[in-house]
């Protein structure tokens, strides 16, 4: 229990991945990506019970190995390249529903943001009750403004590319802009299981600093997240 509310970890992991082979469990500086989030998780000591939502049993071999635990392996239809996070978190709610266990909240941590700290998770918790928050998702500041980015039509033209009001303007003086860095979803297991959204009215951004929000899509990020493990 943390402040007398009931917390669960979901990480989502599947085997199958189609950019970065084996993507959950690949090597960072000599452990499996996965082993990252699952220390963080147990270092914040807010929850009751942390799993790994997998369809692989090398993933959950190795999760288990950590300290997660598998209360059951995931659905060949859940685990596809269509499949959906909400989906995901659905059958896995579903599941401690049906044999009443029962939980407040819930937090989706992918193992694909290795940097993401147990301080952050601790952070945006707090943020949920300052805020009496249903939702909780981490941002950080956009690398570049989306200002200066646009779509290019055939021939390549760049009139109209960028805004007038936007031209000759330094990056200092535009508005900060934020993205999802996909670190950090917290919910209210109950409103989620209604709404099945992260965003409405009762939803705030946690923002996490950009040195701690790389999510590995590729290899160029994973040789970023090595890099940045090292400082």
């Amino acid at each position: 229990m943390y402040n007398n509310k009931k917390f669960l970890a979901i990480i989502p992991a599947r085997g199958g991945s189609k950019g970065i082979k084996n993507k959950n469990i690949i090597d960072l500086k000599g452990n499996p990506l996965i082993i990252y989030t699952i220390e963080e998780a147990k270092k914040s000591n807010i929850f009751d019970k942390i799993i790994v939502s997998t369809d692989s049993p090398e993933v959950a071999e190795i999760s288990k190995k950590y300290g997660a635990e598998i209360p059951f392996l995931r659905p060949e239809y859940l685990a596809t390249d269509t499949s959906s996070s909400i989906d995901v978190i659905l059958h896995a709610l579903n599941y401690f529903k049906d044999i009443n266990e029962h939980y407040d909240y819930f937090i989706l941590l992918q193992p694909t943001s290795p940097l993401r700290k147990a301080e952050d998770i601790l952070n945006a918790v707090e943020l949920l009750f300052q805020k009496n928050a249903d939702n909780i998702v981490s941002v950080c500041e956009v690398e570049h403004s989306p200002l200066f980015s646009n779509t290019l039509p055939e021939d390549l033209s760049l009139s109209n590319f960028i805004r007038e009001e936007v031209k000759n303007k330094r990056r200092q003086d535009l508005p900060k802009y934020y993205r999802i860095n996909g670190a950090i979803y917290i919910s209210k297991v109950e409103s989620f299981l209604k709404t099945k959204d992260f965003y409405n009215k009762k939803s705030y951004a946690y923002i996490m600093p950009i040195e701690r929000s790389i999510d590995i899509d590729n290899m160029i990020d994973l040789k970023l997240a090595e890099i940045l493990l090292e400082e």
